[in-house]
């Protein structure tokens, strides 16, 4: 390995930070401007650091009619839709990654078409599925739908994890006695820890975000969920930019506290599953 000069560890450092404040600008920015007056928000001048703070916007985000409920049905459907793929996903990932069965390469790709497919195109189809079914305005309907959205992703990654533990592991704990119940549980899950939260991670993100298929199968107002929530400070007579900004702030947190609690794993969990896929 080439041994980098003072000068280039300098400068790759002042790099890292430059392109680290490039990508951190906007959420200082979001957060900065929750803190704003109106009258600062709409000021021509665009003050980097404000000189003054206010609380308000914060108050009057949280105080809003329903809040309760729209957070509440947001962490319902995506710890509901979270835990229901890593469940079905987890069931599914250790079949395809060890067994040998007539089918299992076109399941596979079957999989793969599904995960690469954009959610825009599936919105009509899902909405007559639903519609069949008598699931919209259902907060099951929604959270059986996040879970279609994650169940590829999760089966397709969480198999690159299991192919990732060496066989012989397993082989000898079934030389020891145990089944093949005793092996999934004994062996392949705990070392599939790092791999169930890096999917979960994701899954968790892209539920908690989720804005148009909450829109259009939740009509009715005590059924919507956070993205939706975010929507309605923008009315006839403008938008309230400050409630904008304190709000994004709320609806960011709830993700950032789950990313924090299991970052560690992250890391491990994502370069152990880009081993073998």
């Amino acid at each position: 390995m080439l041994h980098k000069s003072p000068a280039q560890r300098v400068a790759l450092a002042v790099f890292g930070l430059v392109l680290a404040g490039f990508f951190l600008f906007p959420t200082y920015w979001m957060f900065t401007t929750a803190l704003k007056t109106p009258a600062q928000i709409l000021s021509p001048a665009y003050d980097l650091i404000p000189t003054t703070a206010t609380l308000k916007n914060f108050v009057n985000a949280i105080t809003k009619p329903d809040f309760a409920t729209f957070i509440t049905n947001s962490l319902v459907v995506t710890l509901g839709a979270v835990a229901c793929a890593l469940a079905a996903g987890l069931l599914a990932a250790v079949p395809l990654a060890r067994l040998r069965f007539r089918g299992r390469k076109g399941f596979i790709l079957l999989v793969l078409i599904a995960q690469l497919a954009p959610l825009e195109a599936l919105l009509i189809p899902m909405y007559l599925i639903m519609r069949d079914a008598d699931l919209l305005n259902s907060l099951w309907g929604l959270l059986l739908v996040y879970v279609a959205f994650t169940l590829p992703f999760t089966v397709w990654t969480l198999r690159g994890f299991v192919k990732g533990i060496p066989i012989e592991l397993e082989e000898a704990a079934m030389v020891d006695g145990c089944g093949r119940w005793g092996v999934f549980t004994r062996v392949t899950l705990p070392l599939l820890g790092p791999g169930l939260v890096a999917t979960s991670v994701f899954s968790f993100i892209t539920a908690w975000n989720e804005f148009l298929y909450a829109l259009v199968f939740m009509r009715e107002k005590d059924k919507q969920t956070l993205p939706v929530w975010l929507s309605s400070f923008k009315t006839a007579f403008g938008t309230d930019w400050g409630g904008v900004m304190a709000a994004s702030v709320i609806y960011a947190i709830p993700a950032l506290i789950f990313f924090l609690l299991v970052q560690r794993k992250l890391v491990s969990g994502s370069t152990a599953g880009a081993v073998k896929g």
